[in-house]
This record gives structure tokens, sequence and C-alpha cells, in this order.
């Protein structure tokens, strides 16, 4: 499609002068044709000629085209031209881009705060995440995969509230998620309570800034802290997504005071009531405290010193940062202020937001109150469900079931997270493309080498195969354009439909035809292999 796109763009320039982008589509199936474009249509009131007409001088421009009303000019693609570029990449199989290539792209994600669970739209995050740094990675970039968390603020403190008062021995990650929930009713319901945690988050902060190790406030803050980042580590091995850098928030709010207090003296955050905010009403926006009345840095100040630390360490290219779709309106706040003073790193900075995480039946979650689902409890949901209806306890499938159920989705609205249907072996589930995959690798490994057929003719089969796999390339430059592992998910299942009606079809071992129809086998397998690697996804030997 793109190199139809720029013969069509290059025969409107010669013709008319006129530098013009054209569109491709596939085309309709009344019309004999493999791709069409409304080019001629569009260009008909600038060239105040007929679009019939127009159709036709361009497809005097450009062979292998035809014409059909109102203005449309087609192409055919020939059987000559589609067993060139499948042979091609039957012989090497190379798709790549450097798009990206010598940059620097720092993608943060998942950014769960220890003392408290994973939640289900941390797994989303972490799945989503990686899938993005590894489009930037096939696109030549150097990517840096980074988690931000919250060892220190107001959640650290109401879990400590209800934490000192328990038995230290045995202490689990769900005692301490139990805590959290405790405190948060607390401090919402008992004035003194929420005296008393303000005062503790204060404590917090300086037994971290200052490396306390002593007392049993202190001895009780590092043991969380660390049963949290353990907690954290196993999990993300257990998904595999690994973080090249963690940023606890305690590593950059020093930083981040420091940059609010500078610019305070500058106009750019203002006094209030004893807090240091900055003023989101004049840019259309919200006020938000940077640095509270006692003091202490908020999650503002620290995400402010996180952008200039993260640019410190890595000066990168390209910034994204993922998070909920409830920080939208938080993060334009934090880049607009920081846009004031640093106006390089905010232009670098995109922000991408995701939607929840919901079960059938559209039921919201929260951790504040503790009905949230647990990003473990997903993982064993999809292994239940894998090992009642199939017997399998395959890890491999287990993992492309969860992952490609989050993946397949445009990122930004609400997503119903249904097991059951996310282990089917048919529709668009993460086995089924796993099934398709292993089953054209069982055809290769009975192949006998034999000669290519001379001016061979595809069947309908087998052409509708060729052309989507000859898509590929072009899907991926608009995933890592748009960064959107879902137009990639999309695309692999829409191309193991084609392998299905071609395998149903089309006899491969021991026909007249198998060196040809081994070409595209293999092809296939290889796309699926690299497009599933690039979704996290890895495929089993057998299913």
């Amino acid at each position: 499609m793109e190199i139809l796109r720029d013969a069509l763009k290059k025969a409107i320039l010669e013709l008319y002068g006129i530098d013009f982008e054209p569109e491709i589509v596939e085309a309709p199936e009344n019309i004999d044709a493999d791709y069409s474009s409304n080019a001629p249509l569009r260009l008909a009131k600038e060239l105040h000629k007929n679009p019939m007409e127009i159709a036709g001088e361009l497809g005097n421009k450009i062979r292998d085209t035809s014409v059909s009303n109102p203005g449309f000019l087609n192409f055919k693609l020939s059987d000559e031209y589609l067993n060139e570029k499948i042979s091609g990449l039957f012989d090497k199989f190379e798709i790549s881009s450097d798009k990206f290539a010598g940059k620097t792209v720092i993608c943060e994600f998942s950014d769960p705060n220890p003392f408290k669970v994973l939640h289900v739209g941390h797994l989303y995050t972490s799945v989503v995440g990686d899938s993005i740094s590894r489009l930037f990675e096939y696109a030549g970039a150097k990517v840096i995969r980074a988690n931000f968390g919250g060892d220190v603020g107001l959640h650290v403190a109401k879990t400590m509230y209800i934490l000192r008062q328990k038995n230290l021995d045995d202490l689990t990650i769900e005692d301490i998620a139990r805590c959290y929930v405790e405190g948060t009713a607390a401090y919402e319901d008992d004035e003194n309570a929420k005296i008393e945690i303000t005062k503790l988050n204060k404590e917090i902060y300086k037994i971290n800034s200052e490396n306390i190790h002593e007392g049993e406030l202190a001895e009780l803050y590092w043991k969380g802290r660390e049963l949290s980042y353990e907690y954290f580590k196993n999990f993300y091995a257990e998904i595999g997504v690994k973080f090249d850098k963690y940023y606890p928030e305690s590593t950059v709010a020093g930083l981040g005071f420091e940059k609010v207090q500078e610019e305070l003296e500058k106009g750019v955050y203002e006094k209030s009531d004893g807090a240091v905010i900055f003023d989101g009403e004049k840019y259309g926006l919200h006020t938000r405290v940077f640095i509270n009345k006692e003091g202490v840095p908020t999650y503002e100040a620290k995400d402010v010193g996180l952008i200039f630390q993260k640019y410190a360490d890595y000066h990168f290219d390209r910034s994204i940062v993922i998070t909920g779709s409830e920080q939208l309106e938080y993060m334009k706040v934090v880049l607009k202020s920081v846009e004031q003073y640093a106006p390089e790193l905010v232009e670098k900075t995109t922000h991408l937001t995701h939607g929840l995480v919901k079960l059938p039946g559209n039921v919201k979650m929260s951790s504040r109150k503790g009905n949230f689902l647990k990003a473990v409890d997903v993982l064993e949901m999809i292994d239940m469900e894998l090992k009642e209806t199939y017997s399998s306890d395959d890890k491999k499938i287990s993992l492309a079931a969860t992952k490609y159920a989050f993946l397949k989705y445009k990122m930004g609205g609400n997503i119903i997270f249904d097991p059951k249907e996310s282990v089917k072996m048919t529709g668009n589930s993460g086995p089924y493309l796993l099934y398709s995959a292993v089953r054209a690798k069982k055809i290769l490994k009975n192949v006998e080498n034999k000669k290519n057929i001379n001016n061979y003719i595809y069947n309908i089969y087998e052409k509708n195969l060729v052309k989507k796999l000859l898509e590929y390339s072009d899907v991926l430059d608009e995933a890592v354009e748009e960064m959107a592992p879902h137009k990639l998910a999309n695309y692999l299942y829409e191309v193991s439909q084609e392998f299905s009606r071609f395998y149903e079809n089309c006899p491969v071992v021991g026909s007249n035809e198998e060196a040809e129809r081994i070409k595209l086998v293999k092809v296939y397998f290889e796309t699926m292999k690299h497009g599933l690697n690039i979704l996290g996804i890895e495929i089993p030997e057998e299913m």
C-alpha cells in the first residue's frame, strides 16, 4: 500500500504539479482489483475536471490499473510481483525500521506504589507499556523501561497508621494492603486519625530522606518497603516484563522540591494559604498543590522532579508516560507548569492514558475501598480457565491469553476483561493466534525441498494471504507512529484468519504446489513470530 501510495503521489505531482497525499484502501469485492484510491474524486474540484477523466490520466501513468465510477483508480497486483515479494521474504525474512535509529526513548509505565497490592490496572499498563517499548525498539530506538512508584506519601502514612498496631512477624504484602484500606477509612472518617496520619506523613518523609533505620517506625517502614519491591520484582518476572530503571518517589522528591521553590521565586508557582500551588485556571486547567502546608512535596512536585531526573540520566529524545485515564487532567497541570520554564522537556513528553479494566457486569473497582481485582487474581483466573477447558497448564498459553486480551483493544477506553473469552481457541484471542502459528510450524517440519514453479498463478486463497502478509511492514509503521499495539494485535488476528482459509482450501505437504505454498507458510510463521514477540508473546512448541 505504501508503494502504491508513493507511485500515485508521484504521478499526481508529475501530471498536475500538486503535492497531494492519496489514500489507498482495499478494493470493494465487486471490483476486479486489489486496492483502490478515491484521489480522482478528491482532486476533481481543485483541477476543475471530471473525476473519471482524472482517473484515466493517472491510470495511463501507472501500470496494472483500471478505473470505475464515479472516479476511483483501482490497482491489481500481478502474480509475478506477489511471488517476487514473497520469495524475497522466504529467502530472508527481514522486517525493520530505522525511524528512531540513534534516538533514546524512555517509557515509563506500571508505576505501582509500595505498601499497596498490584491491581489489574498495573497488569494492563505493564503489558501495554512493554509492547510500546518493543515497538520503539523495532524502530531502532534505545529504550529505557522506567517504573515510578510512591515509596513516600500520604498512602504510606495511611498504611503505617494501622500497620504499626500489628504484629510484625510473618508480615506479608497482603497484610500491608489491608492496612492501607483500613487507614484510608480512618483518614476519611476520624478527624483525630487524619491529624495523626498527616503527622506520620511528615515523619516518614524524614525517615526516608535522612535514611533513618533506628526506631520502631523506621524499622517498620523499611521492612514494608523491602517486601513491596520484592513482590513487584517477582510479579514482573512472572509476566516477562523487565524494567531498566526504578524511580522511587523519594529519589526525585528533593529535586522536585528545589525546582518548585526556584520557580516560585520567578512567579511560575505561587503561595496560597501556606502551600505552594500552580494556578492552572490561567490555562483552562485546574489549580493543584505542589508543596503542602507542612512543607512536604506532593505527588505533583515529585513528578516535576522525575521529568528532570529522567532527562539528567538519559537525555531522552522522547519520554512516554503511561497512566490510567484518571491521571489525565492531573498530568496536564504538571506538564503545563513545567512548560513555563522547561518547554523543551514537555515537548519531548507524551502522556498516554488507558481506561479501567472491568469484569463482565461493569463493576467499578477501587484499591482505596479494597474491592479491586488483584493482578495475580487475573493470572490465576486464566490459569484456571485453561485447565478446566483444555487441561493445559502451559504458562506461555496463559500469558498469551492474558496479554492479548488487553493488547487487542485500542488504548483509551474501558476494557471488559472476560477470562472465558480470553482462552478460547477460536475467535480473536491469544490462544487462537498461538494455535495458528503452531499449525504453521508443524507444516514446516514435514516438507521436502522442491523446485519452484515458473510463472506460478495464485488462487484466491493464496493471493489473499500474500496480500495480507505484505501489509505487515505498513501495519508496524502505523503502530509505531501511533504507539498503538492494538493495530499490530488485530493485524495478526486478520492474517491468522487468512491463513486458516488458506489451510482449509490449499493442501501443502505432498501437493503439486508444495514448493510455492511452503513459501507462504514460512513467511506466515515468521510474521507471526515477529509480531507476537513485539506483543511480548512467545510461541509454544505444541498446543
